[in-house]
């Protein structure tokens, strides 16, 4: 939770710095695709860490040899290919998360004063981390 002013990528250096568990595999979108990405989470998770970020179609090759590979990837086979063998279809899961929010919680917060907004997030995310904990629905393929 940020304030209008404060992009995905500048962002993420104070959401890293909570994480105190070792990281091997970061997935984002394309909002985090930089340089300046790439070395925030070699800094803090070293240089094992695997980033995984679609890249945009215009795509060039640069100084990142891991991103170079995914562009590499992405021209030889296809996009989705890249996705499934890259794990980033995981990424569907927070998605789905976040549908979750939408629909049991709403898109905007109701409160005006960014400390009244954090409190409302708490009480969100309680209540939705309840419901999940209750469970969820199974699915069966039936023919």
């Amino acid at each position: 939770m940020t304030t209008e002013h404060v992009g995905d990528e500048t962002a993420l250096p104070d959401l890293l710095s909570d994480i105190d568990a070792d990281v091997s595999r970061f997935l984002a979108d394309g909002a985090y695709d930089g340089q300046g990405v790439a070395d925030c989470l070699v800094d803090k998770f070293g240089p094992g860490v695997e980033i995984i970020i679609p890249l945009p179609k215009n795509a060039v090759h640069g100084e990142n040899a891991q991103r170079n590979h995914h562009i590499d990837a992405i021209a030889q086979n296809c996009r989705m290919s890249w996705q499934t063998k890259t794990g980033y279809n995981q990424r569907s899961r927070v998605e789905t998360q976040i549908g979750r929010w939408n629909q049991a919680i709403g898109e905007r917060l109701l409160a005006r004063d960014f400390d009244n907004q954090r409190t409302e997030v708490h009480i969100a995310l309680r209540a939705l981390n309840r419901m999940t904990s209750l469970g969820r629905a199974a699915y069966e393929r039936v023919f």
